[in-house]
């Protein structure tokens, strides 16, 4: 008999454990796909929106889980009981489980309260409305807020303004990014910080590292060390995120679950993790669908498939987007390959800016790769991370530079 394996999420970790398992398992387990919402929505592309450039891909889920022989409940997971292997959902019933992914993302709020927070599910930003906004001088500030979040949409917002603004004939308005990294999109080592930092600086777009941003009694922009008040007419910021805190499940005083190497949740049998949900530091949707892959692999071979399992050894694929050419990094941080470097080549295959194995060949419409790399060079930013930072995930700095070997 088939054991039952539900998975709970219907984002980008999700669906890739859903599509790893159809791979790796289907004659070996019953699958369910838990999630609230009825369609499956490709949030890289949301930083598109507020230029106007459509919405952001979208997919129905029903069709798509049903594709793969699985079932679909859509319902959201209130907790979780281990030791009776269920799981409670929002109408009050309960799904049994014989193993369980836990795929759910992040719990986001606002990280200041007179800012325009990106992305929201309330009011829907209009960069064209926000650059007509004033008459005369005035500067527009892009903020990376402290605490735990993913920092590269947020100069894809200031580099695509800035174009934007050109396009309007405004060259009255100042862009500046406020972030408490080393140094822009340091997590992906020296060469590429210093290449994104160029391309800032070219885009006359001033850069405020190093510096956290609150919001002082009169609600202005306040910087520290030194608490230094920033004018600024308009302030954009990323949300803050705390984990999803689900019953019944451990996690930290964030309420991120602790996984080990193999995606398990620590202290409990027969459950794994992936995704922003876990306590893995950086939150990238590529890393999601590694850990989701870990996770799959895992999980299949205790059902008994014939396959290697390997750790999830993270690798940090992104791409960023600036309006004109998206520029690729690479930075081969535990490997020793020095500090990278940057390039305006596309060579990424599928072009997707989240390259997991299953989900990237989905949304093309292409086939399955082994690893998602093309023959020669690859695409976008690559870090490899050292492994040993699963003992103590924590401990990595996701605001300062890896270390380079």
């Amino acid at each position: 008999m088939n054991r039952r394996v539900v998975i709970v999420g219907g984002g980008v970790a999700g669906l890739e454990a859903l599509m790893a398992l159809h791979d790796l398992a289907a004659d070996r387990a019953e699958l369910t796909l838990v999630a609230p919402d009825s369609d499956f929505l490709y949030k890289p592309l949301l930083v598109e929106e507020p230029f106007d450039l459509g919405p952001a891909e979208q997919h129905a889920l029903g069709p798509l889980v049903e594709e793969l022989g699985a079932e679909f409940v859509q319902k959201a997971a209130t907790s979780i009981e281990p030791e009776e292997h269920t799981i409670e959902l929002s109408d009050g019933s309960k799904l049994d489980y014989d193993f369980l992914i836990v795929c759910a993302g992040g719990r986001f709020h606002p990280a200041l309260e007179g800012a325009r927070t990106f992305p929201s599910g309330g009011e829907p930003l209009r960069i064209n409305d926000l650059l007509r906004a004033g008459e005369g001088p005035r500067r527009i500030a892009f903020v990376v807020p402290p605490g735990v979040t993913w920092a590269l949409p947020i100069y894809e917002l200031a580099l695509m303004t800035q174009r934007r603004a050109v396009e309007l004939g405004l060259d009255d308005v100042q862009l500046a990014v406020v972030t408490p990294e080393a140094a822009p999109l340091a997590i992906f080592g020296p060469a590429a910080s210093e290449a994104v930092s160029a391309l800032l600086s070219a885009r006359g777009i001033e850069v405020e590292a190093g510096a956290l941003a609150h919001e002082g009694e009169g609600g202005e922009l306040i910087l520290t060390p030194g608490d230094r008040r920033m004018d600024a007419a308009e302030v954009v910021a990323l949300p803050a995120m705390d984990g999803p805190a689900i019953a019944g499940l451990p996690k930290d005083e964030a309420g991120f679950i602790p996984i080990d190497e193999h995606a398990r949740v620590r202290g409990i049998e027969d459950v794994y993790a992936a995704g922003d949900g876990t306590n893995f530091p950086i939150k990238q949707g590529g890393l999601g669908t590694q850990q989701a892959d870990a996770a799959a692999a895992h999980l299949a071979h205790r059902l008994g498939a014939a396959i290697d399992v390997e750790p999830f050894h993270p690798v940090l694929r992104g791409k960023l987007l600036t309006g004109e050419e998206s520029l690729h990094l690479r930075a081969d941080v535990a490997g020793g390959g020095g500090e990278g470097g940057a390039a305006l080549d596309c060579l990424w295959w599928p072009p997707h800016k989240i390259s997991g194995r299953y989900l990237a060949p989905f949304l093309y419409h292409g086939d399955v790769h082994a690893e998602p790399e093309p023959p020669r060079r690859s695409l976008d930013v690559e870090v490899a991370l050292p492994k040993e930072w699963h003992e103590q995930p924590m401990a990595l700095d996701p605001y300062g530079s890896p270390r380079i070997d």
